[in-house]
């Protein structure tokens, strides 16, 4: 399962679309379940500004080496910079948004 979704033409106010990357293995439970909250996130507070792709590591192994993967699932945000790794299915909406600096710790919407 290879897929890019989100929507390019809508972008940040400064020109950036945010580049996210799902690493999995197969459609396991905790992959599925990991995708189904990113995805939820993403249409919650990047609606039109983000791109996902979703990376089987079961079908191309050797691109877990690019973004050094360890563990699965584990989100890497590409942009915008610095790059950022969550690993887990993603349950925990708060962490994530903080982890993804959507939200400070306060609570307030970053971006």
């Amino acid at each position: 399962m290879e897929t890019t979704e989100g929507f390019t033409e809508a972008t940040r106010p400064d020109g950036e679309t945010w580049e996210l990357r799902l690493y999995i293995a197969g459609q396991t439970p905790r992959s599925m379940t990991a995708l189904a909250n990113l995805r939820k996130y993403c249409e919650e507070h990047l609606q039109g500004r983000y791109r996902l792709e979703v990376i089987d590591l079961l079908q191309h192994p050797q691109l877990a080496e690019g973004d050094q993967i360890l563990a699965i699932p584990t989100l890497v945000r590409k942009v915008p910079q610095p790059i950022r790794k969550i690993i887990g299915d993603l349950s925990n909406e708060e962490r994530i948004l903080v982890g993804l600096d959507l939200r400070p710790v306060s609570g307030k919407i970053a971006r």
